[in-house]
């Protein structure tokens, strides 16, 4: 394996995994925002160059620091060689099994390679399924037109308990850690209502995926996430990244607003799977 550490390589990499689009969106994404100042400080590596079969992108291990941390180490993957993969995932050297992490993945054959070195390894996998969905047209992303009494505004650490506390996979300090670091390094976009309480989000993470949507109780079924999405949508679209994210299948009005938008849905499926150690001690 190979670690890509030359700025002309990796510029030469997004190139080659945009013509692999949409496969390689999670990856891809990871590469651009590495091209482009490398916020959270992740690494690419390949199993060759320049012909590879298999990429992955990786925090750098200065970054891991905490054994137990699956939010902020987080993995993507792409191959073409599905042999090659497992290789590279079962290559201590390219991933570490010992600690906990998330793998983010578009290609179906990850999974049967990921659940035998989990087996192998005798460690936890939880596997998470979501619909894929690509805009193919980000500036005519439609949106419902904005009342006087709300606004749109920055998002900052401030209100990471907010999201923390409302969000599904929350209430970790690991989390609270994860959703920080996501509004201070990544796109993502508030609606406040008039005494500039935030009352609806999208953020956008690591991998270039819109991510984390929500709306308070009382303002939801009034299109306001329409204009969330679309503000960090344009914010991603225009540092060059495809808009795209993932919606559980069986959340019906997440999937009629990114209908209502112009999204795409993908026959690929976008998965993300959770390694944790056996033995996980309470956060």
């Amino acid at each position: 394996m190979l670690i890509l550490t030359c700025p002309s390589k990796l510029q030469l990499l997004e190139g080659m995994l945009k013509r692999s689009l949409p496969l390689a969106l999670p990856v891809h994404g990871a590469v651009m925002h590495i091209n482009r100042g490398n916020p959270v400080q992740h690494e690419v590596v390949v199993d060759s160059w320049p012909e590879f079969k298999v990429v992955l992108t990786r925090p750098q291990r200065k970054v891991m620091k905490d054994k137990w941390d699956f939010f902020t180490n987080l993995y993507a993957a792409f191959y073409q060689d599905v042999d090659a993969c497992q290789a590279l995932l079962e290559n201590a050297e390219a991933i570490d099994w010992s600690m906990a992490f998330q793998l983010h993945v578009l290609q179906d054959g990850v999974y049967k390679a990921v659940r035998s070195i989990a087996e192998a390894r005798h460690v936890h996998l939880k596997p998470y399924s979501y619909l894929t969905a690509l805009h193919p047209d980000p500036p005519s992303l439609s949106q419902k037109r904005l009342r006087n009494d709300l606004h749109i505004g920055t998002i900052n650490s401030s209100h990471a308990a907010l999201l923390n506390d409302t969000w599904s996979e929350g209430g970790s300090s690991h989390s609270l850690r994860y959703l920080d670091s996501l509004v201070r390094n990544f796109p993502c976009t508030g609606l406040f209502n008039k005494e500039w309480q935030l009352i609806s989000w999208t953020l956008s993470d690591p991998v270039g995926c819109l991510t984390h949507s929500y709306t308070h109780p009382q303002y939801r079924g009034q299109g306001w996430i329409e204009v969330v999405t679309k503000g960090t949508a344009m914010k991603l679209y225009a540092h060059g990244f495809p808009v795209y994210g993932g919606v559980l299948a069986e959340n019906h009005p997440s999937r009629q607003a990114l209908k209502r938008q112009g999204f795409n849905f993908l026959p690929c499926t976008y998965s993300v799977f959770i390694v944790t150690p056996t033995l996980d001690p309470q956060t």
